[in-house]
Parts: C-alpha cells; structure tokens; sequence
C-alpha cells in the first residue's frame, strides 16, 4: 500500500479555535446529527399514518451512535455520494429498520437541515463568548470611569476624556453584535421536509396526495428540530441568503475585534494601555525587553480572514442557478466551518485581554499633564477677556505662545504654556492662577457619568438576558 499522506497544519483546530467551536464542526458531530435527522423524519412520518413501526423506530434509536467512520469511506468510494454512503451504513446497522429510512427525502434535506442545527449551536456559543468580553469590558469601564486620558483624533492629542468612556466605545460594539447574533439566530430556519426541488411532490405521493398531512409532517419536523418554523419556499436547498446573513454577523464581530485590538495596538505604543503579559511570556527571541501586543495583533490577523471570507456567503447567493447548482458547495464547507472557528478564537482573545487590560496610570497621567494646557487656552482667553483684554489680540497671542510650546513638547521638554502666558503682560494672569485653571476633571464633560448610564441601562440588561460564558485562556 503507498504511505498514508501526513494530515497538514491546521492552526483553526490546532491553535486558535475552543474544542468546543470544534466539536461542533466535526464530522463525527454532523454525522450524527445526518441519523438523528433520518429517525425525526420517520417519527414523523410514522405518526402521520406511514407504515413505518415502533420496533423499527425503537432499532433506528437503538442502532445511531454505532458509527464507523472506516466502513462509511469505503462506502462512499464506491458510491463517490457522501450521503449515500451514510445512509447505507445506518441501513447495514439497523436491520430491518433500514428499509424505512430516508423516505421522500434528497440529499439536502440532510445536509441542509444538519447545517441549519449546527449553525445554531454556534451562534449559540458565539453569543456566549461576546457576554464574556462585554462583561469583562464592563468591569473594566466600571473601575476606570472617572480616570482621566487623553483623547485621540486622527491619533493626534485632542481633547480628555476616561478610560472608562473609551472603553465604553469598545463596548457599543460588542453589544451591537451580541444583539444581532441572538436576532440571527432566532430567525434561523431549517430546510424542514421539502423533496427535491423544493415541491414536495415525493412526500405528496407518499401521503397519497394529502397536502394537509405534507404541510404537517413540514411543520413537525421544524418543530422536533427545534426551529420556530422551516423555510416557506425552496428550491433543493435553503435559500443560501441565510449563509450570508450570518456570516455578515460573524464578520461584524470581527469588526468590533479588530477596531478593540488597532486601539489597544496604538495606546500600548504610547504606553498607556497594555493586554496581559504572562510573568514567563518572551516578548521577542533577539529584544528581551519586549512585550510586543501579540494577542491583539493575532486577533486583528484573524479578524481580518473573517472579514474577507465572509464575502463568500454574497457570492455563494448570487451564483445559485434557478433551483439549485454546486456553486456553493465545495465553498460554503469551508468559509462557513472557518469564519465559526476563527470568530471563536477571535472572541476567546478579545474577552482574555479584556479581562487582564493593565492601565500604566503614570504614563496616562503624564499625557494628560503634557497635554493639557493646550487645552485650557480657551479658558484663559475667557478669563484674560473678562478682565478687559481685547479678545482678538489675545488669541493671536496664545497662538504663538501655543505654537512655541508646542514644538518644544515636540523636542521632548517640558510643557512651557503656562509659564509662557504668566509672562505676557497682555494676560494679567499669574502661573498661580493659570494652573488653577488647569484642572483636568472639568474638561472630561459627563464621561463618569456617561459610563454609570451606559452600564445601567444598556449593558446590565443585556448580560441579563445573555449570562457570560467561562473564558477559557487562548493558547498565546
């Protein structure tokens, strides 16, 4: 026999992704998801009046955790059809049984609704993973509502505000996105009992032209499944605009992640912000002193492949032939197992920084001070104003003052404004009165309080409604 190929790297199920995102998606998960959909159709089917027995029933149960993957392979190379394969394996292991199994249906009312389950459950466990980075994140505002920062434009110094307030920015996205995950997921529908074009012509016959009992026996297996309803109209497969539309969701995850970890990227260049450092973790095999943001940059990485293969739920609806073609196929069993398993890793890393974010509170501190007189010029204008000075004067002459302090901060000294201003006579302010005018809290607006409201009203009931999960650490 020619020498098995090696199984290639996979770093999704070998380094990023839980085991948990993975059994979802494993082939001996799905598989067994493929009988349980052939027992709930010949349930159905039997209580709707097929001549279809409870020891047969009873020996299909019996019989559906005996899988052998070898037997099936073997199968499937002489049928080359996955799911023939499958089901002449649970024929050869069911008995008499087998002769009632798969009756009426095509192939896709196999694989359309196992994906339909599985794409649930990880919906499922995506909302959980969000919970647990917007609880995290909340903490974090939580604790650092009132602590004056820097705030950025164009990641230029512009105003102040909190730690709290900008994680709170954070937040709103990740609540926009645990929102849309749950909506999704409620809206999903299965394929339920549609035949092979969508006409239900097979379960017609079967039913002996009975359409009430074919709507029903449509309705039961939604409803055993678990799904509020089945698609009302298909062709052979669901309407592929469901694949899209959760992938759109999984991408707007990743977008929120990407925007968390480009921040985080930035503020810990600036020193202000870090992730978690690990007390044993190597930041650099050359550069020992390093402690570069590995996790949020991996996070943006892979944020970045979901956003991209995302696309092909589009492409995948838009190149659908009439009822039906194989355009997706070989597509959408990889983008649709890829994008779950990387937004799982990609959400494992946002909520495990977001539960170690180390605030450098001297550094922060020492922006604000550096910082802050420019921002204070409009008060000393108002005060030099108020004490007879001529408005337009005065701001031509902080101008200057400005521009000069500014270039020497640029040069690495020290913030000269205040003492630059108590020398213009024109101001007839002293540096003691200057620096009480510079005080940092009273240029933070409503943050602290911006922070206590966004909590209260908006954070707290959604984790209500969605308890966060247990994080289990990334690998790093």
């Amino acid at each position: 026999m020619p020498e098995a190929r090696e199984a290639p790297q996979n770093p999704l199920h070998e380094r990023y992704a839980s085991a948990e995102m993975a059994r979802l998606f494993s082939a001996r998960h799905r598989f067994r998801s493929w009988r349980r959909l052939w027992i709930c159709l010949a349930e159905n089917q039997a209580a709707l009046g097929l001549p279809i027995s409870g020891q047969q029933l009873d020996a299909l149960r019996e019989h559906a955790d005996e899988l052998d993957l070898e037997r099936v392979a073997q199968l499937e190379r002489e049928t080359r059809h996955d799911v023939v394969a499958h089901l002449r394996h649970f024929a050869e292991v069911s008995g008499d049984a087998g002769s009632i199994l798969h009756l009426g249906a095509t192939s896709a009312f196999i694989t359309d609704n196992t994906d339909a389950l599985i794409v649930r459950e990880a919906l499922d466990l995506v909302a959980g993973r969000l919970a647990a980075t917007v609880a995290a994140l909340a903490a974090f505002a939580r604790r650092e509502r009132s602590t004056t920062a820097l705030a950025y434009t164009h990641f230029q110094s512009a105003q102040l505000t909190t730690l709290g307030k900008r994680a709170c920015l954070w937040l709103q996205d990740f609540l926009t996105d645990l929102k849309e995950v749950a909506d999704r997921r409620d809206r999903l529908r299965c394929r339920g009992a549609k035949g092979t074009t969508g006409t239900q012509a097979s379960f017609l016959t079967l039913f002996g032209g009975d359409h009430g009992k074919v709507r029903e026996l449509d309705a039961r297996v939604a409803s055993a499944l678990g799904f509020e309803a089945s698609w009302r109209i298909t062709g052979q497969t669901y309407p592929r605009k469901q694949d899209s539309q959760v992938l759109h969701t999984l991408s707007g995850a990743a977008e929120s992640c990407h925007k968390f970890g480009s921040d985080l990227r930035l503020l810990q260049g600036v020193g202000e912000l870090s992730e978690p450092f690990d007390e044993n973790q190597v930041g650099s095999s050359a550069m020992a002193y390093k402690r570069n943001p590995v996790r949020a940059e991996r996070m943006c990485s892979l944020s970045r492949r979901i956003m991209s293969d995302s696309l092909h739920g589009a492409l995948n609806a838009g190149t659908q032939w009439l009822e039906r073609s194989l355009d997706d196929s070989a597509n959408r069993r990889l983008v649709l197992t890829d994008c779950f398993l990387t937004v799982d890793a990609v959400l494992l890393l946002a909520a495990n920084i977001a539960q170690g974010l180390r605030v450098n509170e001297e550094a922060t501190a020492a922006r604000v001070k550096r910082e802050l007189p420019f921002m204070a010029t409009e008060t000393f204008l108002m005060e030099a104003s108020l004490r007879g000075g001529d408005r337009q004067e005065l701001h031509e002459r902080i101008r200057r003052h400005s521009l000069e302090a500014y270039a020497r901060v640029s040069a690495g000294e020290p913030n000269p404004l205040i003492d630059l201003i108590a020398g213009d006579p024109s101001f007839g302010l002293g540096s003691d009165e200057l620096e009480s005018l510079v005080d940092a809290d009273s240029f933070t607006g409503r943050s602290a309080q911006q922070v206590d409201d966004f909590l209260a009203e908006a954070v707290e009931p959604a984790l209500a409604l969605h308890p966060a999960a247990a994080v289990e650490a990334p690998r790093v």
